[in-house]
This record gives structure tokens, C-alpha cells and sequence, in this order.
């Protein structure tokens, strides 16, 4: 068993990082859009890293 996590282990990091990495781009997009006035765009990118944030809390 102990095999296993480890082998998945760099799998995991991966994971985790590139979720960190898309759920910092989609704050970014949020803020751009919120000075742009678009609330709807904000409301859906919102959603979006609302969805991306709950994916790495269950990677961890």
C-alpha cells in the first residue's frame, strides 16, 4: 500500500499545482473583469474558480 502513495505521490503534486496555478489565473481574470464593470463575466469566472478551488481542497 505504502508502494502505491508513494508512486502517486508526484501525480498528486502535479495536480495540485496546476490547479493552484488555473485558480490564480481565474482570480486574475476576476479582478480584470470587476474593473471592467462585466457582471456577469465576473459572476461566471466566480463560479468557475469557486469549482477549481473546491477540486484542490480534494486533492489535498
Amino acid at each position: 500500500m505504502w508502494e502505491k502513495r508513494a508512486m502517486n505521490a508526484p501525480a498528486q503534486q502535479t495536480r495540485t499545482e496546476v490547479l493552484s496555478r488555473l485558480y490564480t489565473m481565474k482570480l486574475a481574470q476576476i479582478e480584470k473583469a470587476s474593473h471592467q464593470g462585466d457582471s456577469l463575466r465576473s459572476m461566471v469566472l466566480e463560479a468557475e474558480a469557486e469549482a477549481i478551488f473546491n477540486a484542490l481542497k480534494s486533492a489535498k
